[in-house]
């Protein structure tokens, strides 16, 4: 009963899916695949979900491990043969939810997920003010319309303005940039692909679970960023707010890949927080 269920809402969010966006936009697949993370995390207690041996799951800061529950998620018939992984977590219980856990812990480059770290490190080391610091527009025309203006940090981030982000990393510079990197611990701290291209299909590379991990931190505040750095670069993250909770997110896709980071606040329930990582997939061909 609860497998049929699972079956008739991602059905339903596929014809959603379809109708809305056949071309792939990026704002109207965020809005959709946020619908059906939602989903997620109110099905998950009726999912098919087969529990696994209690295990240590990587820390965000490598040296320290912290024991989480770990399930397995059977959800094999809504991916239909496509490589892709899907990770829940529930910071409060403590437990984790995997769709294809081998897929979880293989490492990709971040693409313009970067964005999130990248702003946390703009902002701490002063390479920008505030959300609102505007770099001016250099009058290329690029494949997208809306990069084609000028922007601030927190239009960037919402667009994913890949000329801001590179203009914003040179002016951190090579030893900034890979300080922070050290410090927080993204994936394999690799900078070698060049200060302004080494998250885009480059040298850097972190896995979905490495990608949880730095979520849950930043949803908590516990990176070793200022907390008002913090609190400004989730305020630019929001996507969606409603009378009971905040989404926060950020897109990122290249390659033959594409991601999704999003967390959740629940005002209602105890200040829940929730993580989730959906992807290296493209998101039509995932639901079609």
């Amino acid at each position: 009963m609860t497998q049929k269920l699972t079956c008739v809402i991602f059905k339903g969010l596929q014809s959603i899916f379809i109708k809305e966006d056949r071309t792939m936009k990026k704002q109207s697949w965020f809005k959709t695949i946020t619908l059906l993370l939602v989903l997620g995390i109110i099905l998950i207690g009726c999912m098919n979900v087969n529990e696994q041996p209690e295990e240590a799951v990587k820390d965000n800061v490598k040296e320290t491990e912290r024991s989480l529950s770990v399930h397995e998620m059977n959800v094999d018939e809504f991916f239909e043969g496509k490589n892709g992984t899907f990770i829940l977590r529930d910071i409060k219980e403590k437990s984790t939810y995997i769709y294809n856990n081998e897929r979880a812990k293989q490492s990709f480059a971040p693409q313009s997920t970067f964005k999130v770290p990248h702003s946390l490190i703009g902002l701490q080391v002063q390479a920008v003010e505030d959300e609102y610091d505007i770099k001016y527009w250099d009058r290329e025309i690029r494949e997208i319309d809306v990069w084609n203006q000028d922007h601030t940090l927190g239009s960037a981030l919402r667009y994913s303005v890949v000329w801001y982000y590179k203009a914003l990393a040179r002016d951190i510079g090579e030893k900034r940039m890979q300080e922070w990197l050290e410090k927080i611990a993204y994936g394999n701290e690799d900078m070698s692909g060049g200060i302004d291209q080494f998250w885009l299909s480059s040298s850097l590379l972190i896995s979905p679970i490495e990608q949880t991990d730095f979520m849950e931190s930043l949803s908590k505040e516990n990176l070793p960023f200022d907390q008002e750095v913090m609190q400004i670069v989730k305020r630019m993250m929001i996507q969606m707010e409603g009378e009971d909770y905040i989404l926060y997110g950020k897109t990122g896709q290249g390659s033959g890949i594409a991601g999704m980071l999003v967390f959740s606040k629940q005002r209602m329930k105890n200040m829940l927080l929730q993580q989730t990582w959906i992807a290296h997939q493209q998101m039509l061909k995932l639901l079609q």
